[in-house]
């Protein structure tokens, strides 16, 4: 059976006079939503590069994001009665 689906991603950044960057990714499914965040702190001694913040604050937020995707499959998977082996490892479903 064919399937077929597209997710929307938004990626919001903020970087505070402190040298603090935060992320917010939204997720879209079209029937549900989820949020991750990441921050990233520049130590005073650092230079000013702020894509650097950018790419380490989005990068945490994404894997955020990440880990509540997998947590939810995880659990439909046991939701459908599939036993959970020892490992992350589930027959027909590699997470």
């Amino acid at each position: 059976m064919p399937h077929t689906a597209e997710w929307k991603v938004r990626l919001h950044l903020f970087e505070d006079d402190d040298g603090t960057t935060k992320a917010q990714v939204v997720l879209d499914t079209g029937t549900t939503a989820l949020s991750g965040h990441g921050t990233a702190h520049r130590h005073p001694a650092d230079a000013n590069v702020p894509e650097i913040g950018d790419e380490l604050a989005a990068g945490r937020a994404m894997e955020d994001l990440a880990q509540q995707l997998l947590n939810i499959a995880e659990r439909d998977i046991e939701g459908m009665g599939v036993p959970r082996p020892s490992t992350r490892q589930v027959t027909g479903w590699s997470m």
